[in-house]
């Protein structure tokens, strides 16, 4: 990742995909949080930027960050081509919104933490039900204590009955006795949710969390049944995020009104379980963030907080102490740094004087594909394709001055020289996913943002980039003569240099 650090001294010159650091207090409406200066709210903005400039130098890729003290936005940012009004997978941060859905049912009186999961599914429980499986409550789902001898996520993905798959894996151990983290059991959660209201978490939090909040155009997957995936698949604004770190450090009142007990926030957000193993030869327990206990689908952070996150570097970190909440989305493999430059930037920059400040806006991009905006090989042409897994027949190339589209079959997908160019398209095996439970059994229309530029005088490279999700393809386009070949490489697959992309490279031969 590549981060301009120019800065603009006319607030003109602002735009969604800069870091703000605002110069003025601007009161919240229904639907943004109120936003102040970092002196005025006493934090150090000199710390926020140094914080910036460590994930340029150490190339963390972030996609946008929000940094919120006494409840208003003091710096927020987005690197091009994300922005605020976009959403973003959260990948496991959906499980602490899964969890405060369940808080809401045990405080309509729906259920208690202490039912036993079993009492839920009559119809899906396996033949013979095990002392173990029967003794299940919905506080070991909830604190990944379930006792199951292996995580049963992958198992259960791949059956129609969910539940019915869930509860007929093996559990070892005595529930509530042995922490393992577990994307099932939260799927369990959802299930027993919808079982009780007969909502989806989705539509069950909508009302309670999300209006009252002013948080719009989140989505969430489904099994098979339409039950929300529950331990993933929430799509959120970064300020949604936000809001819900908010509302969690305000113990759940939200503009002078209780909407969930605090009694329940304080319990789902303290210690509960101590996740297994101790110090490593370069990392000591006491700085690794995954070995602090964990909640009810929260995390207990090193010091006095705690957070909800996601696979890649989806954060919502709430700091009680310091009266802060800090948000980053992200493609970042690893997280533990991540947070490390947040104890370490960020942390210290409390404490400041309290003052005006002055207001600071950085560009922040991502880079473009870079090389060369034309070759000899730039011709507008197309390719019959050999047979293929993707079921593509045809490949067209066009090339404009400052633009080339790449077409296959009816799918297009229109790439910037030196820029983002954003267009929706449904490209077979598109866009890439860590989990394939709740994938849509036809492929979605994606938001992409594309670029491309010539490698050398035979190669275009594309960079696709699905911005309401962290990942992003490359596609190289080979040229001889009259022949080309297109391979893929998919950036969840290049975060391992000896994995291959499950995608075959395409091959074509110039149509008469």
């Amino acid at each position: 990742m590549t981060t301009s650090r120019r800065s603009f001294l006319r607030y003109a010159s602002l735009t969604p995909f800069s870091l703000w650091i605002p110069q003025a207090f601007a009161e919240a409406t229904p639907d943004q949080l109120a936003r102040s200066t970092p002196e005025s709210q006493g934090v150090f903005s000199e710390r926020i930027l140094e914080f910036l400039a460590a994930v340029e130098k150490e190339k963390f890729e972030l996609h946008s960050f929000m940094m919120l003290r006494h409840g208003k936005v003091i710096a927020e940012g987005w690197w091009k081509p994300y922005g605020p009004e976009f959403v973003h997978t959260m990948y496991s941060m959906s499980k602490s919104f899964t969890s405060t859905a369940v808080g809401f049912a045990v405080a309509e009186g729906k259920l208690s933490v202490e039912d036993k999961v079993v009492s839920f599914f009559p119809d899906d429980l396996p033949a013979t039900i095990s002392e173990n499986l029967a003794a299940m409550r919905v506080k070991d789902l909830l604190t990944m204590a379930t006792g199951n001898e292996k995580e049963p996520t992958g198992v259960m993905v791949k059956e129609e009955n969910w539940a019915r798959a869930f509860l007929a894996q093996n559990i070892a151990h005595a529930p509530g006795t042995q922490f393992m983290y577990n994307s099932a059991a939260t799927y369990m959660c959802s299930a027993i949710v919808q079982r009780l209201t007969h909502q989806t978490v989705l539509d069950y939090l909508t009302p309670r969390l999300f209006a009252p909040l002013g948080i719009q155009g989140m989505k969430w997957e489904t099994c098979p049944h339409g039950i929300n995936t529950g331990g993933w698949g929430l799509s959120i604004q970064t300020e949604g995020m936000a809001k819900f770190g908010q509302f969690l450090l305000q113990k759940g009142k939200w503009n002078g009104e209780q909407l969930l007990p605090a009694a329940w926030v304080e319990e789902a957000t303290r210690f509960h379980i101590q996740q297994p193993g101790g110090d490593k030869p370069d990392r000591p327990k006491a700085k690794n963030d995954w070995m602090q206990g964990y909640g009810y689908q929260f995390w207990r952070c090193q010091g006095t907080g705690f957070r909800g996150d996601g696979a890649f570097g989806q954060f919502t970190i709430v700091l009680p102490e310091q009266d802060a909440v800090i948000v980053m989305t992200s493609e970042n493999k690893n997280m533990q740094g991540q947070l490390d430059l947040v104890w370490k930037h960020l942390l210290p920059a409390f404490g400041a004087p309290i003052g005006e400040g002055m207001k600071r806006t950085l560009n922040l991009n991502l880079m473009p594909q870079q090389g060369g905006k034309t070759s000899p090989a730039a011709k507008d042409r197309t390719f019959r394709l050999e047979t293929n897994d993707l079921g593509l027949k045809t490949a067209a190339m066009g090339f404009k001055d400052d633009t080339c589209s790449f077409t296959a079959d009816d799918h297009k997908i229109i790439c910037g020289f030196e820029s983002w160019q954003r267009c929706e398209a449904a490209f077979p095996g598109t866009p890439p996913r860590l989990i394939s439970g709740g994938m849509p059994k036809q492929t979605p229309l994606s938001k992409i943002a594309a670029s491309a530029a010539w490698t050398d005088d035979r190669t275009l490279v594309m960079q696709w980039r699905y911005y309401e999700t962290p990942h992003s393809d490359t596609v190289t386009c080979v040229f001889d003569d009259d022949n080309v070949t297109i391979s893929f490489l998919n950036s969840i697959t290049a975060m391992n240099p000896k994995a291959k992309d499950v995608r075959a490279p395409l091959k074509g031969n110039a149509a008469a």
